[in-house]
This record gives structure tokens, C-alpha cells and sequence, in this order.
């Protein structure tokens, strides 16, 4: 045939031919089938088609004049001018050839299937399409469930006609991309029966931190149109690389999608959207063993390719199995990893900050002013430069506006929709499927969009300052003190990664529970039992979609630890086990059940002493089993363990017995562990601790509370409080001197070093050997450390 070329005669030097799109299904048809990546045959029409038919028809010319001086900025004369340019080309005749060939390829396909007619995708593919440099995500039509020979040639057209959607003018002209170097070749690919089953899109990298250790998957019922465009807020999964090619299980993360649609097939209209089931909504619409296969897969893809792709998938629901129906490269975050510096960008305060709404963060920045809710492209004429986007959803149409906007948000989408992909090209923070934007915020109402403090996105009400520091890391030298960091929340951790560390000096367990588990674990542990506990209808909403107490609790803790562990791999992280106070444990959901009210909690039943004690001994059995998930299923062995408020050593030996009885061995698969040093006894007799433990790592806040006698909660006394007192310096070289001398580690995570270079001075010429900071510390300190070094040596 002429025009027509079947998957197994293309190749990826066949883009020019048959555009990106087309060109690595071919390429993938061919070459990956015998890795087990099944991809559905099909055939493409050739660019000459194309042109064959603007030329047939005479329209070429107009096509030209129409685009002439065509100034996009202005909404309504892009509008007039895309529309007159589709009519031009719906309106012309298909060249007969192209035609008969059509007819005879789809024939030729359907008798493969054993089908007279069979259903087929119908997609464009343009040949300027999936560069390395440009995603033109979603910028020409996709036609689903065609299943006649009529029905295909009145598509083609259409897809030819939507190479001058308003949104592919706009973002050919915004990139350079000259409209006539641009064609267009329609690729038609059997149906993979997602409909009956589920679908969905998946990054070889982390699309928001840039991390290539990391898989991202999205998942929806049904056909996977609405994952793409931005309508149902998809499950979303995260997998450790590293790990995986070790053959190990290495889900870093679940997060369940409402997923209040799904896209079946229709008769009437090809396609047709219907709700969901609460079941449906409430499950994760893959297993998995099937998010595992999917990662394999795009391990397999992106090792072909040698670079990070973005990937569409979809399960048959007729024989089980699934398919790879995409595949293009990532065009944001590859581009940046060779980039040496880096924008923090942070947020003044919150504290007198209203949260409006919440939804999935994309991009790390943060954004301000007025809203401006948009329901249909009509209304584009109002949006002014500046404006914060509001929308229930964003399919790529509206990137003419979304590229004047100071931010983005939207009721639905998750963060592989076109929308978001296109938000992360143009550099504008977006946060998406909040749910009730639109209901919500209102016209003219000032904003703060911050996407700045992890993966879950706030908007605020006012104009709130913030600031973004650029880090200039190329100039950084490595220091002979290892430079660390305290991490509390594991949604930040990814990003915070990319800072210049030598790992995670704390990470809090008590800060993981809050963020994931929000109830008391014993009642966690008595629902397992089917005991009744207080607030057990809140925990059980909050605990959806898990229905048994334990795996909800181990899942939720391993799954934090793991992002953190992951973020950092194979540097050292720090896992401080759970340290709550007995009133911060009330205050959890079923909490007052179960603790006491104490006069002092800070000097009361906390730390290693709740460990062994029978009222809470079950639910430090589960953490210890789920830190064992972590270090041993996940693969993520560079978890150290470190025990909080250890006051003797025999509790320290009875607390190490009790993980090495739930498998965690000390010194078994290189585990370590470290004793917080934060009791006045853990400097006095060191000597007995360091006989049990790995090493220390100094508390400096209860240090100096214990040493100086000031409780650290009490305004009375706080002008005493002051880890420079030389009775807690002296405790800090100490501690030192008994590390050194049994060749343990010693390293420090309290706040001193992060509020008082000259605490980092004074522990730097004593010899510690790391120093644990908070991030927003971590470069300035880096500078202090680094000539400190240069000036001791």
C-alpha cells in the first residue's frame, strides 16, 4: 500500500512517516513482544496522506492565509481562525486511494482478530509528535470504539481536522514549530476491552521530584480517555525501581483515586461515561501483582528507549491480560536532571492562614491571585494574564489561558493527565482534583496556591508572601562531616532528596503515624481483635479502603518509612520509633481510652518504656513488623532503627529483644541500632549503652531540658532554654569522646545545629560524625561546615 503502513514495517526512524506516536508502537510491535510486552497490532496512514489531501482538495493555500499574522494571544481570533481551517478540511473528500486502502487495511486487521468488523482506536499522531523536547500532549483527537469501515474514514478526518485545534495552533506557534513542517498520520489500533476492566498511564520517573527511581502508575475503571483528560481523579501508585530489579515487592506507596466514572463502549455515540459503584470507587481497580507487572513493563520499555517514557496501558477484561497500547518520552523533569541548581520555594507562614481546599500537587511551586472560575472555552475572553485558573477539569483546549495563569486548579484529574502534563511544560503550579474548587472559590477571590509542601496541594485564602531561593549546588564541595537531614513528612522526602545530603539523620515514626494512621494504635490493635473501641466508625472512614485494622496500619507505616528510605536509597535513613507523649496520644482518634492524663508527659510514659509495657507492647510489635516489611519485602536496607528515651540500659536490652523476637535482628542483613542520646544517664554511663547499641544520636532539645531542669513547653522559663549553656556543650563532647573511643557512630538531630552556626562550629571541631539539619538549613550550613573544614585542616 501507498499510504498505509502496518505496525510490523515501522520503525522509530519512520517519525518523520508516521509521526512519534506511530512510530514506537512499530517499533514496539516488533521489538519488545519477546519481552513480554504485548502491544495490539494496527496500521498507520503516512504523512503524504495527508498532504496528499490538503493538495487534492486545494486548501493548502487557505489553510496558509488563515494563519497568517494570526496573533494567538487573542482568544477569539484563534478561535475563528481554527475553526474555519477544521471546517476546510471536514468538508473536504479523501483522496480514493487513501480510502480504498483504509478499507483494505481495516479489513485485513479485523480478519487477524477473526471479526468482520472490529473495534479500533483511532488516534492522531503528529509527525513533529513526542520529541524529547515537546509533549504536544492531548493536542489532537482520539476517537474510541469505531467498528466500521464508514465510521473509520469519517474519523480520520476528524483527526485531520484536529491538527488545527485552537490548543495545537497555540502551542505549535508558543514553541517555534512551524504549522506546514507539522503533519499529521492517524494510527488505528485494535481495542484492548479496557472498558470491561480498567486502564491507565504510567512514568518511568517521578513526574513532580524528577527521582528516575522511581515508577509512577495511574489507574481507572473503564477506558483510559478519562485518566488522559483530566475527569476521574485515578488510584496512583509508586514503585522503587532499585529494588524491583532485585525481583522484590517494592510498592512504595497506594493512594486509592474516587474514580466517580468510567468510560464504557456505546452503540449510539462510540463511547458513553457512567458512574460508578461505591464498591468500584472504594477499590483499587488493579492488583498488586498487575502494578508490578505494569512496572516491569516500563522498566522493559524504558530500558529500550534508554531514557524515561510515559507510558499508556489498559487491561483487557475478556482474557485477563494486559496491554501497552503508548508509549512517547517524558518531556519535563528528564529535561532538568542535568540542571546544578535548585528553587526552594516557601511559604511565610500559614498559621493565620484559611485552607480553602486541597487536592494533588503538580510541580513544587507556588503561585497567587485572583480567581477566575472558567466553565467552557466561551468564557476565555475574561481570563486576564495573572489570573489563578479555576475549572472542574482542563482538557488541553484551555492551554491558550493556562498559559497566562500565575497557578492552576481543577475539581478533577490526577497528575498524568494532559492538563497536568501541559501545566509541568509551562511552568505553572497546579493542583488537581480537589473535588469542589468550583464551588468553593469564587470570581475575583485572592488566592495562595501552594504546591510546595509535598504531593497534596492547598489553596489559601489571600494573597500570602513566599520566597524561592535558588542554590547554586555546583559550588558545594563534599565535607568530611556527613550533612543530613530531618525529615518529617514522606510526600516531601522525593523532593528534598535532591538537595545536596549524605541521608536522613531523623525521620520521626510519631510524624508518619500522624500523617497515615490518625488513631491510637491499640485501638487499631482491639479492632483487629473485633473489640468495639471509641471512634471506631471515624477510624473505619478514614481507614478506607482497608477493612482489616492491622494490614491498614502496617501498610500505612511501611509505606512512609519506604518513600523516605526510597527518596534517599542507598544513603543511611534514620527511623526514630514512635516517641508520642501520653497527651499527644489522647488526641488521636480512640486515644483517650487508652492513656492517662499525666502532670509532666515530657518526663512520663514515653519512649523505650512504652515498648515492653503490657498496655502497649501489641502495637510496638506492629511497628516492628512493619519497619521488617520495609527492610526485608521492600529491599530498602538502608533503614537504621534508632529507640527514643532509652533511660537505662537494661531497657534498652529488653526493647532490642523484643524486635529481634519480631525479626529484626541486630547486625542480621546489616541492621543497626542507635540509641536517641537525650537523658543526661545516656552521657553519664555511655559506656554501658554503647555496649548494646550501634551508636547515638544526640536529642539536643531533651538534652538541654534535662540538663538546665526547664521544661521546653513552659513560656515562664523558655529565656533559660539554650543548647549553648556550657553544662549541655560539655554533655555534647562527652557523648562524643565515649563514641570515639568504642568506634560508634555519633551523629547529632536536634534543633541546635539548625539555629546556631556556632553550635555547628563547636560540634564539627570535636569530631561528630554527622550532623542532622533541618532542610531549610541544610545549604547554609553546608557553606559553615565546609570552611570550618578547610580552616581546621
Amino acid at each position: 500500500m501507498r499510504y498505509i503502513r502496518f505496525f510490523n514495517e515501522l520503525h522509530l526512524s519512520d517519525i518523520a512517516l508516521v509521526g512519534g506516536k506511530n512510530a514506537s508502537l512499530g517499533e514496539m510491535y516488533q521489538k519488545l513482544s519477546t519481552k513480554g510486552i504485548r502491544v495490539p497490532n494496527g496500521f498507520a496512514t503516512t504523512s503524504d496522506a495527508y498532504r496528499l489531501l490538503l493538495k487534492e482538495n486545494g486548501i493548502d493555500a487557505k489553510i496558509q492565509a488563515s494563519l497568517k499574522n494570526l496573533d494567538c494571544a487573542d482568544t477569539l481570533a484563534l478561535q475563528t481562525c481554527g475553526h474555519t481551517i477544521r471546517e476546510l478540511i471536514l468538508n473536504a473528500t479523501l483522496p480514493e486511494q487513501l480510502s480504498k486502502e483504509l478499507q483494505s487495511a481495516y479489513h485485513m486487521l479485523s480478519q487477524e482478530y477473526g471479526s468482520e468488523h472490529i473495534d479500533v482506536a483511532v488516534r492522531s499522531s503528529g509527525t513533529a509528535e513526542d520529541l524529547p523536547d515537546a509533549s504536544f500532549a492531548g493536542q489532537q483527537e482520539t476517537f474510541l470504539n469505531i467498528d466500521t469501515p464508514e465510521k473509520l474514514l469519517q474519523s480520520v478526518k476528524q483527526c485531520y481536522a484536529s491538527l488545527f485545534t485552537d490548543r495545537a495552533i497555540s502551542y505549535r506557534s508558543s514553541r517555534g514549530f512551524d504549522h506546514f513542517k507539522v503533519a499529521l498520520s492517524v494510527g488505528i489500533q485494535k481495542m484492548v476491552r479496557s472498558d470491561k476492566a480498567s486502564s491507565g498511564v504510567m512514568f518511568s520517573i517521578d513526574t513532580e521530584s524528577g527521582s528516575e527511581n522511581i515508577i509512577l502508575i495511574n489507574a481507572i475503571w473503564g477506558l483510559g480517555e478519562n485518566v488522559v483528560s483530566g475527569k476521574v481523579n485515578a488510584d496512583e501508585f509508586f514503585v522503587f525501581k532499585p529494588t524491583l530489579k532485585q525481583g522484590l515487592n517494592t510498592i512504595l506507596k497506594r493512594s486509592l483515586g474516587s474514580k466517580k466514572e468510567k468510560m464504557l463502549y456505546s452503540e449510539a455515540t462510540h463511547t458513553i461515561n457512567v458512574p460508578t459503584t461505591p464498591h468500584e470507587q472504594n477499590s483499587f481497580c488493579i492488583t498488586e501483582s498487575e502494578v508490578l507487572q505494569l512496572a516491569r513493563h516500563a522498566l522493559i520499555i524504558e530500558e529500550y528507549y534508554k531514557r524515561p517514557m510515559d507510558i499508556e496501558w489498559a487491561k483487557d477484561g475478556l482474557d485477563g491480560k494486559l496491554y501497552i497500547v503508548q508509549a512517547r518520552p517524558e518531556t519535563v523533569q528528564s529535561k532538568l536532571q542535568n540542571h546544578i541548581s535548585i528553587e526552594k520555594y516557601t511559604l511565610d507562614s500559614t498559621k493565620e492562614a484559611k485552607l480553602l481546599t486541597s487536592g494533588r500537587a503538580v510541580g513544587d511551586k507556588i503561585g497567587s491571585g485572583k480567581v477566575n472560575v472558567i466553565h467552557t472555552t466561551s468564557e476565555f475572553a475574561r481570563f486576564n494574564e495573572g489570573d489563578v485558573l479555576v475549572a472542574d477539569t482542563t482538557n488541553p483546549d484551555w492551554e491558550p489561558i493556562m498559559k497566562k495563569a500565575s497557578a492552576l486548579i481543577t475539581n478533577r484529574g490526577s497528575r498524568t493527565c494532559h492538563a497536568a502534563i501541559v501545566a509541568r511544560e509551562i511552568g505553572v503550579p497546579a493542583v488537581v482534583g480537589c473535588g469542589n474548587a468550583t464551588e468553593v472559590l469564587s470570581n475575583t477571590q485572592k488566592v495562595t496556591v501552594s504546591c510546595a509542601q509535598g504531593d497534596e496541594g492547598y489553596i489559601y485564602e489571600g494573597e500570602i508572601a513566599f520566597t524561592c531561593k535558588t542554590m547554586d549546588i555546583s559550588s558545594l564541595k563534599e565535607t568530611k562531616t556527613k550533612l543530613m537531614m530531618n525529615v518529617g513528612n514522606p510526600a516531601e522526602a522525593f523532593n528534598l532528596a535532591k538537595m545536596p545530603n549524605d541521608g536522613v539523620g531523623l525521620a520521626r515514626m510519631e510524624f508518619i503515624m500522624t500523617h497515615s494512621i490518625n488513631a491510637h494504635p491499640m485501638a487499631l490493635v482491639n479492632m483487629h481483635k473485633g473489640n468495639k473501641v471509641k471512634d471506631e466508625e471515624a477510624i473505619k472512614a478514614f481507614m478506607a479502603p482497608y477493612r482489616d485494622a492491622k494490614e491498614f496500619f502496617l501498610q500505612k507505616i511501611s509505606e512512609g518509612v519506604g518513600m523516605i528510605a526510597a527518596a534517599f536509597y542507598p544513603k543511611p535513613v534514620i527511623i526514630r520509633t514512635s516517641d508520642f507523649k501520653s497527651n499527644e496520644y489522647r488526641n488521636m482518634l480512640g486515644g483517650l481510652a487508652y492513656e492517662a492524663v499525666e502532670e509532666n508527659p515530657m518526663i512520663g510514659f514515653r519512649g523505650a518504656s512504652r515498648y515492653y509495657d503490657e498496655s502497649y507492647k501489641e502495637a510496638y510489635a506492629w511497628e516492628c513488623e512493619a519497619l521488617k516489611r520495609v527492610r526485608d519485602d521492600m529491599g530498602l536496607t538502608n533503614v537504621v532503627i534508632m529507640l527514643p528515651f532509652v533511660r537505662t540500659p537494661e531497657e534498652g536490652a529488653k526493647v532490642i529483644g523484643i524486635m529481634n523476637a519480631q525479626g529484626l535482628v541486630q547486625g542480621e542483613n546489616g541492621l543497626k541500632i542507635y540509641a536517641m542520646c537525650e537523658i543526661p544517664a545516656n552521657v553519664i554511663i555511655a559506656d554501658a549503652f554503647l555496649k548494646i547499641f550501634d551508636g547515638y544520636s544526640i536529642g539536643s532539645n531533651d538534652l538541654t531540658q534535662l540538663v538546665l531542669g526547664v521544661d521546653r513547653e513552659s513560656g515562664m522559663i523558655a529565656h533559660i532554654f539554650d543548647e549553648r549553656n556550657p553544662a549541655v556543650t560539655k554533655m555534647l563532647k562527652m557523648a562524643i569522646e565515649a563514641c570515639k573511643a568504642h568506634g560508634k557512630y555519633i551523629g547529632i538531630c536536634g534543633q541546635a545545629p539548625s539555629d546556631y552556626p556556632e553550635i555547628t562550629e563547636f560540634l564539627v571541631k570535636n569530631g561528630i560524625d554527622s550532623i542532622s539539619l533541618n532542610p531549610d538549613s541544610l545549604y547554609k550550613m553546608h557553606q559553615v561546615v565546609e570552611a570550618l573544614e578547610a580552616k581546621l585542616t
